[in-house]
């Protein structure tokens, strides 16, 4: 067993700062707060404890894998059953009724440097409901299949597009569980400029509104795929079945489903990012569908890169309560809300998922609530798997310090910004010089 013992104080650079640019998509440092939906919040790195990981390459029988083909023909699918069945729960195969409609099949925009592509995704066969738009950019002087970076976003995709009125207007979910018209960006945008960061270099970039698939709040579950698929007399996911999390992975694997079949992206090249939640989604979507080559988290926290059983900033209990987003997971997750060290998950296992494929884990100095020396801890317990394919991680490397990119450029990748939640415009440079070293 991979054990253990943290000791010390955290010293953290406080950075309150506030960004207005595109893709600035951070939240101001303010006091974090002592306690959340009345649990304690502990930030005091001397009282986090003692825990023990399971261990990422002991099988369940207790043998040791030693090579990369058993890592990936028997512990690795052990280790998804067990996300599956106590963290995000299961999800229904691809539907047989899915069905694609590309309305715009390619407007030149941006002085015909772009070209802009829009499909409508409907998972089931009765188009009138359960369906999700892609917007899609593409470098407009290509003769061959690009690579594509695609964004999970909190804001539909004529929110994002700021630049570019032909983009089909969609509707957004406001917090009393209501339709309502697309309005200004949630979280960052696409700019002209942040579209030709990447189609400039030869990439695609495309973004999905989450709140297609699924609302994103307690009964949103009736309005989204998951409402779909419940079963004659069942009134709400079983203990083990998808949380909302696993109802937008499971439409980003739509996605997939469509890019395979687009003659001009190349789908063995496809990216995927997300901030926060979206984050913890891109993670689970990556660890569960290895049709995605590459994974670029920003921020994903408790639940997704930081360490559970390490008590530090958000924990199982303040993520499970019932005031909060319980929703998001299978409900058999709440049962650790008491006792994390007696989850059969940790993070250090949904990182190690990803392997072999490059993963970039990206966190902010200030963001406490996130645990970003959690998401580190995370990928130095990950680094097991990433040796068996002779790949590099952090090593025996010090917990850099924020704006050292010192690890970033490894195939499994860690940055910390000076800064809050989310990304700021920095980051993107990394993110681009990422993709252009890995996809």
């Amino acid at each position: 067993m991979y054990r253990t013992i943290l000791k010390g104080v955290l010293l953290v650079s406080i950075c309150v700062t506030t960004y207005n640019q595109a893709y600035s998509q951070t939240t101001p440092a303010k006091p974090p707060a002592a306690v959340v939906a009345g649990i304690p919040v502990n930030y005091d790195e001397a009282k986090v404890g003692t825990y023990t990981l399971p261990d990422v390459l002991t099988l369940s029988n207790g043998k040791k894998v030693t090579d990369k083909q058993t890592w990936m023909s028997q512990r690795r699918p052990e280790i998804v059953k067990l996300f599956e069945e106590y963290q995000f729960g299961e999800m229904p195969p691809k539907p047989a009724g899915l069905s694609f409609n590309v309305f715009d099949k390619g407007t030149p925009v941006f002085n015909g440097e772009v070209i802009r592509k829009q499909v409508t995704v409907y998972f089931t066969k009765d188009t009138s409901d359960h369906k999700m738009d892609i917007l899609i950019y593409l470098p407009a002087k290509t003769t061959k299949p690009v690579p594509l970076v695609l964004l999970l976003s909190f804001s539909p995709n004529s929110s994002m597009a700021v630049d570019d009125a032909g983009v089909k207007k969609g509707f957004q979910w406001d917090k009393n569980g209501k339709k309502t018209p697309a309005g200004k960006a949630t979280l960052g945008r696409l700019g002209k400029e942040d579209i030709e960061r990447f189609t400039a270099n030869g990439y695609a970039i495309a973004t999905i509104y989450y709140g297609d698939i699924e609302p994103d709040f307690k009964l949103g579950y009736k309005y989204g795929i998951r409402g779909y698929y419940l079963k004659p007399g069942q009134t709400v996911p079983a203990d083990n079945e998808w949380g909302a999390i696993s109802a937008w992975a499971w439409g980003l694997s739509r996605a997939m489903d469509y890019l395979e079949i687009d003659k001009q992206i190349d789908a063995k090249r496809v990216a995927l990012q997300g901030i926060s939640r979206l984050a913890k989604t891109v993670l689970w979507t990556g660890a569960h569908d290895t049709r995605f080559k590459m994974v670029i988290e920003s921020c994903a926290g408790e639940g997704g890169g930081a360490l559970s059983r390490r008590n530090f900033g958000e924990n199982i209990a303040h993520m499970t309560d019932t005031s909060r987003y319980y929703y998001q997971f299978a409900p058999n997750w709440h049962k650790y809300a008491n006792d994390f060290n007696a989850s059969p998950v940790d993070a250090h296992m949904l990182v190690a998922l990803i392997a072999p494929r490059p993963l970039l884990m990206q966190t902010g100095t200030t963001d406490l609530w996130s645990d970003p020396h959690g998401e580190f801890l995370a990928a130095v317990a990950a680094q097991p798997v990433y040796n068996l394919f002779g790949l590099q991680g952090p090593g025996n490397a010090q917990w850099p310090q924020g704006g050292d990119a010192s690890l970033a450029y490894n195939p499994l990748g860690y940055y910390m910004h000076i800064g809050g939640h989310g990304t700021i415009p920095s980051d993107w440079d990394i993110y681009l010089n990422y993709v252009k070293k890995y996809l």
